[in-house]
């Protein structure tokens, strides 16, 4: 009997032993009620802990008993409560930003040291919204996509171009997403300024490899863009006075304090000032985000955002165009319970492009519209191992051009292009599973397809071949039409589908530092077509298709990370290689204006871009800034193919456009005291690839021009020098009004960096001459900044 009893104490003991209950709930910022995305949540004196998903929520399981629960989170303070852990429940958290005055900021590490180390996530870019206010930019607006060059393997194309570059990807290859929604193009004023107003927006997350297996659709990266939800506690008022802009935010409780709002708008009056000192050019743009939410119980709350942006711009009278972005998303967050975290979202989004040639006369109309609807959850099943699975689909409306006649002396006659539509799928799982204390994986799989719909017909050529060699003179030709084959609303043209693989690793070597590494396959199904020969660019989008095929990219990395000098320092290093598939250029001499058939103006072929990346920090003190460095490649080969000939260069490999072996950056913030902070950004990158002639021949008394291998020459070395000045003036503690001044020097040194560099003959002399543009030399900023 007394072995019984015993035998049951024992069984008792490891049953209690082995007993684990849940604690779930959100964490928020105390002073506006905004969810906190990224937040870390872990228990004192384990290895049990995780972050906050994008809409704030947490959930961790773990043994029964009494602990102490950690959350924390950049720039604010780390809140520290005893839990009793004996049964599941529910546990929200408020914490409180380490200072209240308007912008300053103390830049502290994204992530505990514990957490980030053993996170199987590497190749990411984080911002917080109050390290991109420290940094000088020019004409003194705030810009994300400029924040994020100065980070390794991300760069533009030059002063003056639009979109950004990761890992010697093209502008197109990018995924940006605006509280889900595609962005299609992220530039105002030909990429002076980004489209994402800092005021609006509460977070930043770019994935420059190990890209989760909910994303898809983008073969170099994806921008993960937040906006604020709106202040649920108080009514607040932000805004800025600038040279060439001004903005203005309004955000506050509503539904009883059930929900919030967010209306932020931005505005530009550079066309007034041109106008005024009597120039024929002009810019602007506007924009506006709107965001609002609805509690409807603990479980369920619903959330509806948009953003609606246009810019317009004049060159003289030889032309005119403008270019905006539309999104909207209805959102549904659910609970099922506490392990199990879901969100609907409903998404429209919507790019068009319009042209005017003053001088011919017509009008060039393009655009892409996108439905979406997506269904992503996250079961969290224990503290070693968390799932997320979900569904999505788009279908694509591409209206690839109209040329509609201005006047009705015009001599261009009306012109529609084929309307394409494509249905895009995706199913996808990915689990994060930690092996051990030093080991955590996170493996995934998304399967994609994409059907080219019907409703229209299909050019069919000699041999099949849209795109021909022509042997006699050495150049690439448009195919013959030999017919037509009709496809109906209800047929499909081609069909794809893709397996997408996704694996990430970290091993914790000790406290301070870990070693991860990454594989990633994923398939982009439309592409971005743009004439560079123009003097606008063209952003036409087309989608795969019989002679279009999707493009495939696989990228591995490699990488080492380090804290140092309990965290006050820190080191990231990586190195990545990266290969596409079925990526094109095109032919010499091609032409996209009026093209129904954009298959007879390209060839297809491969690309691929390695690169070691390093990235110092100095996260907490006074001066805080980091230095990043990237020795990269970013290269072409596109052969003749089925169209014969050696193909573009003959066949070798060739420098893309976006090839920078050499990208250095510094940044720094210096808070000297509570009135005055100071910031400084240096760059330096090696010029991009051109294409220069290197001789020429006479013809009928025409001088013409002969070119040297596609982008086998370069501009000079880019490199600038910015700094800022922040000066808060003296102000009650109580009063609610708070402002600053941002002073700011945008290249302090004059530099005149060429942006582009043209060859033509002198008319007087005959004399061949080559012409460098600049876009900026030094340009000074005053901006006022308040909040209420």
């Amino acid at each position: 009997m007394k072995n019984i009893f015993l035998t049951f104490i024992i069984f008792t003991t490891i049953l209690s032993a082995q007993e684990r209950y849940t604690v779930s709930g959100t964490i928020t910022d105390g002073s506006n009620g905004e969810t906190l995305f990224g937040a870390s949540v872990f228990l004192e004196g384990t290895t049990i802990g995780v972050t906050t998903n994008e809409y704030g929520f947490y959930s961790l399981t773990a043994p029964k008993g009494n602990h102490n629960i950690i959350i924390s989170y950049i720039g604010f303070t780390e809140l520290k409560k005893g839990l009793v852990l004996d049964r599941d429940q529910k546990m929200d958290f408020e914490i409180m930003e380490f200072s209240t005055q308007l912008d300053e900021i103390v830049v502290t590490a994204e992530e505990p040291e514990r957490v980030i180390l053993r996170k199987p996530e590497m190749s990411v870019a984080k911002l917080n919204i109050k390290t991109v206010r420290q940094m000088p930019v020019v004409l003194g607006e705030l810009d994300i996509i400029k924040s994020l060059q100065m980070l390794p393997g991300v760069t533009n194309n030059g002063e003056g171009s639009s979109g950004f570059h990761v890992r010697g990807g093209a502008a197109d290859q990018n995924l940006v997403l605006l509280d889900e929604a595609i962005i299609y193009n992220t530039s105002h004023l030909l990429g002076f300024f980004s489209v994402f107003n800092a005021d609006a927006i509460k977070d930043i997350k770019l994935y420059k490899g190990g890209i989760p297996a909910r994303f898809g659709g983008r073969t170099s990266s994806v921008l993960d863009v937040r906006q604020k939800d709106g202040n649920s506690k108080n009514f607040t008022m932000t805004g800025g006075i600038g040279i060439i802009s001004s903005r203005l935010a309004l955000e506050g409780p509503m539904f009883k304090e059930k929900g919030s709002f967010l209306i932020a708008g931005r505005g530009s009056y550079a066309h007034l000032l041109l106008k005024a000192v009597g120039k024929d050019n002009s810019a602007n743009f506007y924009d506006l985000n709107l965001k609002t939410n609805y509690n409807l119980n603990e479980s369920n709350q619903l959330f509806l955002s948009g953003y609606f942006g246009r810019d317009a711009f004049e060159l003289g009278e030889s032309f005119n165009s403008s270019y905006g972005n539309l999104s909207g998303n209805l959102r549904w967050n659910h609970i099922f319970n506490d392990r199990l975290f879901s969100n609907l979202s409903l998404i429209y989004s919507k790019y068009d492009y319009d042209l005017g040639i003053v001088i011919e006369e017509f009008d060039w109309i393009s655009s892409i519209n996108n439905y979406n609807i997506k269904y992503d959850l996250k079961y969290y099943t224990s503290e070693k191992f968390k799932l997320d699975y979900g569904a999505s689909g788009i279908y694509y409306d591409f209206d690839p051009g109209q040329i509609r006649p201005t006047s009705e002396t015009s001599e261009i006659n009306p012109l529609s292009l084929d309307r394409k539509k494509a249905f895009e799928s995706a199913l996808y799982i990915n689990a994060e599973h930690k092996l051990s204390d030093k080991l955590t994986v996170q493996y995934g799989l998304r399967y994609s397809a994409f059907s080219r719909m019907g409703g229209q017909a299909m050019t069919e050529y000699e041999n099949d071949k849209p795109v021909v060699y022509n042997q006699l003179l050495g150049i690439y030709e448009r195919g013959t039409p030999v017919g037509e084959t009709p496809y109906g609303k209800s047929e499909t043209i081609e069909t794809f589908g893709n397996l997408e693989p996704r694996l990430s690793l970290a091993y914790q070597l000790n406290d301070f530092s870990s070693v991860k590494a990454g594989y990633s396959r994923a398939a982009q199904y439309i592409h971005l077509l743009s004439n560079t020969t123009s003097v606008t660019p063209l952003d036409v989008w087309t989608p795969s298709g019989k002679f279009v095929k999707p493009q495939l990219s696989d990228q591995f990395a490699l990488g080492y990370f380090r804290n140092f000098d309990d965290k006050m320092y820190s080191m990231e290093v990586e190195a990545y290689y990266k290969t596409t598939d079925n990526r094109i250029d095109y032919i010499d001499g091609s032409d996209l204006i009026g093209t129904n058939n954009i298959e007879t103006e390209i060839l297809s072929g491969e690309s691929r871009a390695y690169g070691l990346e390093f990235l110092a920090r100095k996260n907490e003190g006074r001066f805080t800034g980091w230095f990043a460095y990237t020795l990269a490649k970013s290269e072409q080969q596109t052969p003749g193919g089925n169209a014969g000939g050696l193909g573009i260069s003959d066949g070798k490999w060739y420098n893309t456009a976006y090839d920078r072996t050499h990208d250095f950056s510094l940044t720094g913030a210096y808070e000297l005291n509570e009135k005055w902070s100071f910031g400084t950004n240096l760059v330096f990158q090696t010029g991009r690839p051109v294409t220069y002639p290197n001789g020429q021949y006479t013809y009928e008394d025409q001088s013409i021009a002969i070119y040297s291998d596609r982008n086998s020459d370069r501009l000079p070395a880019y490199h600038r020098l910015d700094i800022s000045a922040t000066y808060r003036p003296n102000r009650k503690p109580n009063n609610r009004w708070k402002g600053e001044w941002v002073l700011g020097l945008y290249n302090v040194y004059n530099h005149k960096n060429a942006a582009s560099i043209s060859f033509g003959q002198n008319v007087d002399t005959g004399a061949n001459e080559a012409t460098r543009t600049a876009i900026f030399g030094i340009v000074p900023s005053v901006t006022y900044n308040f909040k209420f």
